[in-house]
């Protein structure tokens, strides 16, 4: 593996290691809505099928957890950010994003992460649908960031003017967490 492509304090692994915070609340997808909302011109919920009509898009791309483990090479196809910003149409000043999960996780990012091209709201990996412990059925993908940006079982995107922690940050996770920079911590 060429080692260029792995950030400071990384080492690579075969797999995704799962992470959550809480068990996942039932959901399914006649129930789906994804909340868009925040200082946005246009406030919606998007359905599953309204989702899915939505462009898609492929990405492959390492993913690096802040606790020291990267995968390489992972295909993830979904809603690329820039057909929510397309339907959104953020405000002025929007500088941040919160994006919240089911199960009551959250996080934020810096909005130029959030509208890079390689962000993607992933349904499928690996030409396979998202598995639940991956984040079925909708997940926050942020490649240039933390896998703790990539939020799992995502419901909502909240596009804010100012920082407002999530979940990790408010535990002293960096608000950023390039892992480039190393932002691991405040």
């Amino acid at each position: 593996m060429e080692e260029k492509r792995l950030p400071p304090g990384q080492k690579w692994v075969e797999d995704l290691i799962v992470y959550d915070i809480a068990p996942l609340p039932p959901l399914d997808l006649q129930n789906f809505r994804l909340r868009i909302f925040g200082e946005v011109r246009n406030p919606c919920e998007l359905s599953w099928e309204e989702l899915l009509r939505l462009p898609r898009q492929r990405i492959r791309a390492d993913f690096h957890c802040v606790e020291g483990w990267s995968v390489p090479d992972l295909l993830w196809e979904g809603v690329p950010a820039s057909a929510i910003l397309h339907l959104a149409q953020p405000k002025p000043g929007v500088s941040w994003v919160l994006a919240h999960s089911h199960e009551g996780y959250s996080t934020n990012l810096p909005f130029s992460y959030f509208s890079r091209p390689d962000t993607i709201l992933a349904f499928s990996l690996n030409g396979k649908p998202l598995p639940q412990e991956h984040g079925w059925p909708l997940r926050l993908v942020v490649p240039s960031l933390y896998a703790y940006k990539s939020a799992k079982y995502l419901v909502a995107l909240e596009f804010l003017t100012e920082l407002r922690r999530g979940y990790w940050e408010e535990r002293g996770y960096h608000d950023v967490g390039d892992p480039w920079r190393e932002e691991r911590r405040r």
